[in-house]
């Protein structure tokens, strides 16, 4: 499938959807749980349903209607039938495979062909040394991946250079029999993890960590107690509508969204408005506009999936801009750094490659035959581009937006846009 996107002015009201981040977080748990749970307002897509799938798999009981319902293992997965398929969703793969060092057997993970490049090598290491069998097949720490039980406690060290290898084991190792201490050698995304360990509050798990993010001790033996939570909205989402309107025009108004959540790409509003974009809190809602965008050097390090949309609106600034110290995006669905450099260059961007980020000059767009290639994000981000390019914008691989985003060109055609949808 193809997005076509053309020049456009964009204003009106967007209801964001609910986060991808909370609602996995929210599906592991529940099923993890002892006793029935559910999740209101949940992100229905590709990567959620992989989730749902995956927790299905060990064992729990999942009712995905309007509102998902879960009844929970109450710490006890079974080991599944028949391999699991994670599909695209590597946040399902990551928390799963410690949640398969519960289950009293062997499990086999793997996904799609982004999916079997991705590694969970710290993972796998961390894994093994509290007491579970875990290697991958190809001996290259991505998938196909096999996980022998038990998860007994212990000590560990991992470099979490994803959070979501951190997030795996602070969910699981409070079931494990003995006690866990984790030493983090090196942190990305600290945000998510901060995510995690909001939630693992709420429920009441114990988990004692230094300011830094470095030391954990978790006791266990412990229980997860069954839960009722409405999933707040996602700014992972968000970050294209506000960029969106900061290249064209606005106001576009976001309702929603909590700044007091502890989802990290909040911090986008800051970088927007840093750039020059107004950013405006009123009612519960963000209401943006753009204006004379300016450059700015921007640390993702905690909020790694806003770089192909803000590589986009740099594109749009005067002067350079700078996105550094996210190395980490050169192992999500795709390289995202040389994904970007190389779509947006086609368009006219003046853009060049660091090992850890991009360096944008602003320049004029034209429309040009781009490919997202099958990333959800740089299949947006594009999008994005092409609105504010001149001429015509031909994006392939647009079905993958669905891993995230399902009805992102209908809500964005809603406000404006002028992008659609082709088969050829």
């Amino acid at each position: 499938m193809f997005l076509l996107a053309q020049k456009s002015r964009l204003s009106g009201a967007v209801g964001v959807p609910g986060s991808k981040s909370h609602t996995i977080r929210g599906v592991f748990l529940a099923s993890l749980a002892a006793g029935d749970s559910t999740l209101t307002r949940p992100l229905d897509s590709l990567d959620t349903r992989a989730a749902v799938e995956t927790c299905r798999a060990f064992g729990a009981d999942i009712d995905t209607n309007d509102t998902w319902t879960v009844s929970g293992l109450a710490g006890k997965p079974s080991v599944p039938a028949d391999v699991v398929n994670v599909a695209n969703s590597g946040t399902t793969l990551n928390l799963a495979l410690s949640v398969a060092a519960l289950a009293d057997g062997h499990t086999i993970f793997t996904g799609d062909k982004q999916i079997r490049r991705r590694p969970s090598g710290p993972l796998l290491d961390a894994l093994s040394a509290l007491g579970a069998e875990a290697f991958s097949t190809r001996g290259n720490d991505c998938p196909p991946i096999v996980i022998g039980g038990t998860l007994d406690g212990g000590d560990c060290s991992v470099r979490a250079v994803s959070s979501q290898y951190l997030t795996s084991l602070l969910i699981s190792c409070p079931l494990a029999e003995r006690d866990t201490r984790i030493r983090v050698t090196e942190l990305n995304e600290s945000p998510y993890v901060l995510m995690t360990l909001a939630w693992l509050d709420r429920l009441g798990i114990e988990c004692e960590h230094d300011e830094r993010l470095t030391d954990f001790s978790i006791p266990g033996g412990q229980r997860i107690a069954p839960f009722n939570r409405a999933i707040p909205a996602d700014f992972s989402s968000a970050t294209f509508f506000l960029c969106a309107a900061a290249i064209a025009g606005g106001p576009v108004t976001l309702r929603g969204l909590d700044m007091a959540d502890t989802q990290g790409d909040k911090a986008v509003v800051g970088m927007l408005r840093s750039m020059g974009a107004t950013i405006d809190e009123k009612d519960g809602s963000l209401v943006a506009s753009g204006g004379s965008l300016h450059g700015a050097e921007l640390d993702l390090n905690a909020t790694p999936d806003a770089l192909p949309a803000l590589a986009a609106t740099a594109c749009f600034a005067e002067g350079e801009t700078r996105l550094v110290n996210v190395p980490q995006a050169r192992i999500k669905e795709t390289d995202r750094i040389t994904v970007m450099r190389e779509e947006l260059a086609k368009m006219g961007a003046r853009i060049t490659e660091l090992e850890d980020g991009l360096v944008i000059e602003g320049a004029p767009l034209t429309g040009a035959e781009v490919n997202g290639r099958g990333d959800h994000r740089a299949v947006m981000a594009l999008a994005l581009a092409g609105m504010g390019a001149g001429g015509t914008t031909r994006i392939a691989t647009a079905e993958s937006a669905a891993v995230t985003f399902p009805n992102f060109v209908e809500i964005m055609q809603s406000i404006g846009g002028n992008i659609e949808t082709a088969e050829d």
